[in-house]
């Protein structure tokens, strides 16, 4: 028998603190595609759709894909951009039967007025489709999920690593475990337990720490003849929302109890080692002065500024790293992103290899992660901003800063962009003439994704936290709506 199924790609992590509303045109910016429109760009890449057209090829499914858009890090959805996410899902569930749904969402959105964004969709979703249809999720694994997407979504896949780098794995185990269930053969509904915190103490970090042995009891435990799937979320502690934090998600079928005390086992364990911190967040100024000392290191140094992270819907625009790297005197350098699309406007009216006065940065918020920053420069290229990355993560997928200038300031390579997205991948220097392995400092805007492409390259990585809008210290942030006590709010 040949399944005819819906699928679908809709992705944001919304950082509720963030000033900036997160509008359509963010979603078209990054990439906003319809049915085989997607297919073409993202069918073959490391995604989840990928990972769904994996498993219909094998099993036979009329698959008929509806939209896959996403859109960086950022504020609130509005309610109007949210409509026109849902539309093409819900237009077609309308038209057509579907034996079952497949979708990959973040499980961190969320909108004016409603703050469990997927939840939301999947409750329209259900009030076309009835209960009885099967519906499969694929989650980032800092999803904040809630009871109702637990509730509504027959079947819940996160992503095991961080950096992520198994999306298309993670869609085929999805797909296959709903094919089973259209084939009768299971009938899997999916159990969450929560722990009071903003989210696990290292985001989730699969490279190093306790996650590593919660992954490996994760997958022991896939193997139960009626445990599908088991997924440890870290959660997204940016969202000030009712249900924050980290999560373990079992679907299984048949006893509840044995699967609940592995989940209650996993998420005892976060708890437990709620003090153990892995990263050893330094000041923008000791971090610059590590890269300036050097201390003969071969092959370059790797900075990475936490808070200012796009990825995590932070502006982009802080400078403080910057003006210490400038202070410190580190040269044969590269900075990027710094997002100021101003400007970029203004380089655009200059001729490269014009030595140039202004102001870059921190126009968002100056109290967070630094002001404006003026500086002297050569203008060394103008660009549109597209690119195509090679690494594990964007590898074969095309993406852009929007218009885009590099500077050089003090031997600094400083990459201004328009759009705001955090550092994951080499081309995103490479690709506007900056060489990453030619410099001895690489400074970057990112929280743990750089490493996937760029410590096989480092010397030596060094975290910072410049006080930006994603800083690691979440007391920092003025919480009003998560629930209390919670930890590391209360003591």
């Amino acid at each position: 028998m040949s399944f005819r199924v819906l699928t679908a790609e809709i992705s944001h992590e919304t950082n509720t603190f963030s000033i900036r509303p997160t509008d359509l045109t963010a979603f078209k910016n990054r990439y906003f595609l319809l049915g085989d429109a997607a297919i073409r760009e993202r069918g073959e890449a490391n995604t989840d759709l990928a990972g769904f057209l994996d498993v219909a090829r094998d099993k036979g499914w009329g698959l008929t894909h509806a939209v896959s858009t996403s859109a960086p890090p950022g504020g609130l959805v509005t309610p109007g951009t949210f409509m026109a996410l849902a539309a093409p899902v819900i237009a077609l569930a309308l038209a057509q039967p579907f034996d079952g749904i497949l979708l990959s969402l973040h499980g961190a959105m969320v909108i004016e007025g409603a703050e469990d964004g997927e939840g939301t969709f999947l409750a329209r979703l259900r009030e076309v489709t009835g209960p009885d249809i099967p519906i499969a999720i694929t989650l980032d694994p800092h999803a904040n999920v809630s009871q109702e997407m637990a509730d509504l979504a027959n079947i819940i896949v996160s992503y095991k690593t961080y950096p992520h780098v198994d999306m298309r794995a993670c869609a085929v185990l999805a797909g296959e475990i709903l094919h089973r269930t259209m084939a009768g053969e299971i009938a899997p509904k999916t159990l969450r337990v929560h722990r009071p915190m903003l989210e696990e103490v290292n985001g989730g970090r699969t490279d190093a720490g306790p996650m590593i042995e919660r992954i490996k009891r994760a997958l022991a435990h896939q193997t139960h003849p009626d445990a599908f799937a088991v997924s440890i979320n870290a959660g997204f502690g940016n969202a000030d929302i009712a249900d924050v934090g980290p999560t373990v998600l079992v679907t299984y079928q048949g006893d509840r109890a044995r699967h609940e005390r592995l989940a209650n086992d996993l998420a005892d364990d976060i708890w437990d080692c709620r003090f153990d911190v892995l990263n050893d967040y330094l000041s923008v100024e000791a971090a610059a002065a590590q890269c300036a000392s050097r201390d003969g290191t071969q092959g370059p140094i790797v900075v990475a500024d936490y808070a200012d992270n796009p990825g995590g819907g932070a502006y982009g625009d802080a400078t403080s790293l910057l003006a210490a790297l400038l202070a410190s005197g580190v040269r044969n350098a590269c900075f990027g992103p710094l997002v100021d699309p101003g400007a970029v406007g203004l380089l655009k009216t200059r001729r490269l290899g014009a030595k140039i006065t202004l102001s870059i940065g921190g126009k968002t918020d100056p109290d967070r992660g630094g002001g404006p920053l003026e500086v002297t420069g050569t203008l060394k290229l103008l660009s549109d901003g597209e690119y195509t990355g090679t690494g594990p993560i964007l590898g074969g997928l095309r993406r852009s800063w929007g218009p885009t200038a590099v500077l050089e300031v003090a031997d600094i390579d400083v990459l201004i962009v328009s759009n705001a997205t955090q550092m994951l991948d080499l081309e995103q220097f490479s690709a506007f003439g900056i060489d990453p392995l030619k410099k001895s400092v690489i400074a970057l805007k990112s929280m743990q994704h750089f490493r996937a492409a760029f410590a096989p390259i480092a010397a030596r990585v060094i975290i910072c936290d410049s006080g930006a809008l994603c800083t690691p210290d979440l007391a920092r942030l003025p919480y009003r709506n998560v629930p209390r006590p919670i930890f590391p709010l209360d003591s």
